[in-house]
């Protein structure tokens, strides 16, 4: 109860003279996340730094059986705080799905954790729309939450075409450049206060789209095209998964990362299902579905500009999550829950039959609706190659990608030189 209630409280007098530290999870997300705060009046950094420490540091405030990217997290945190000088002026945030899971509860282990590590005055933000606390001065109001929409849209847009782009690139680095040209030119306009509009996000993304498809590549060999699925944090940040698409993509891999729209829209579901099956609160699922309607406008704004170019646009969401029935119910949501099983659906039906399951190891609903999953999606789709890939402390890097080798070396036995490459 103490803990509760006895904690550094973030003020809204200290907008403007403390720096929030967020964790580094989607690298062009972040960015334009960050550059969305900043114009709301918030100073904010995204920690990046990485290496052997970030570990060390977790484990001394972590027991190792708790979930890996909690200790990522709080190991981040912490070895960030060792190296500056401003203590007294930093904010830590993370975020509260307000679900089962490690994203609504590791808030109490990371203040256990500073406390330890002798910063226990530093006050951390829960950013949630759950009202899981009260008493926080970063408020989520409906301004907020268009620019972070609006951020969210154009991060999913410039990862989707730079991993259908990176690896038939003619002149090397030139996909990732266009990517980080656009979030400087994005980052500018919400600096304006412009760029989040529906008509903006229209003419943007159209732009976006566009250059994309001027972008000279190379189509003249066939690569096996693998998706990369699983929990979260693992899923998408590169401090978790010992730089997978990296090390993929050095393979001689096309990579395919389902959107952050995907789990977005997978929370928002969750509610409605919620009040069906469990007769929950009908006025949060009536909320959650006037914010289906907003984002799923601007899906299809993604949709129809990448539809207009040369590459093959990625599907709606409301098809992904009907590909989960008859294999796995809506009503298992927790951790990523029925979205897990549905991308593994989708990534094999669009020709990513190729799939790396990414999971901290232990991860009870990675276990359930990935691995578990996985003799049932095989017997749909007999093209199917998956492999679960378990990431924690103890996980050596050699073994994780002599792993996802055998994987790819069965996918390339499976290439048909023949067939032609299409983006």
């Amino acid at each position: 109860m103490e803990e509760q209630n006895d904690y550094p409280k973030f003020t809204p007098s200290m907008r403007k003279t403390h720096t929030i530290l967020i964790p580094s999870m989607l690298e062009f997300h972040m960015a334009l996340f960050e550059a969305s705060l900043i114009q709301s009046g918030y100073k904010v950094e995204i920690m990046h730094n990485e290496g052997p420490a970030v570990v060390e540091e977790g484990l001394k405030y972590v027991h190792n059986d708790t979930c890996y990217p909690a200790l990522l997290v709080i190991g981040q945190f912490i070895d960030n705080l060792n190296h500056r000088t401003d203590l007294d002026k930093v904010v830590l945030l993370i975020t509260q799905t307000g679900g089962g899971c490690r994203a609504s509860n590791y808030i109490h282990l990371l203040r256990k954790a500073l406390k330890k590590a002798g910063y226990g005055y530093i006050p951390v933000v829960s950013l949630n729309a759950s009202n899981l606390e009260k008493d926080s001065g970063l408020k989520i109001t409906f301004p907020l939450i268009k620019k972070v929409a609006a951020a969210m849209t154009y991060g999913d847009v410039l990862m989707y075409l730079y991993n259908k782009t990176r690896s038939y690139e003619t002149v090397k680095g030139s996909a990732k450049q266009l990517a980080l040209d656009w979030i400087k030119k994005l980052s500018d306009l919400f600096a304006e206060n412009k760029g989040t509009s529906y008509r903006s996000l229209k003419k943007y993304i159209k732009q976006i789209a566009l250059s994309y498809d001027a972008l000279s590549v190379d189509l003249s060999h066939t690569k096996p095209k693998v998706g990369i699925v699983g929990e979260i944090y693992v899923k998408y940040a590169s401090l978790g998964n010992n730089h997978l698409e990296e090390f993929l993509v050095s393979q001689g891999a096309e990579i395919m990362v389902p959107g952050l729209y995907g789990f977005i829209l997978y929370c928002l579901y969750n509610s409605i299902y919620d009040y069906q099956f469990y007769k929950s609160s009908k006025i949060k699922a009536i909320g959650c579905k006037f914010l289906i309607h907003y984002l799923r406008k601007r899906e299809k704004l993604m949709i129809q500009s990448i539809s207009k170019t040369k590459i093959t646009p990625m599907k709606y969401f409301s098809h992904t999550k009907d590909l989960s029935e008859g294999v796995l119910s809506h009503g298992t949501k927790m951790g990523e829950g029925w979205l897990l099983t549905a991308e593994m659906m989708e990534l094999v039906e669009i020709g990513y039959n190729n799939i790396v399951c990414a999971q901290p190891f232990g991860c009870l609903p990675n276990h359930v609706c990935g691995k578990g999953v996985m003799k049932k999606i095989k017997s749909i789709h007999p093209n199917a190659n998956i492999v679960a890939i378990d990431y924690d402390p103890s996980a050596t890097k050699v073994n994780q990608e002599n792993r996802i080798k055998l994987m790819l070396s069965i996918a390339k036995e499976k290439i048909n030189e023949d067939d032609p490459v299409k983006l």
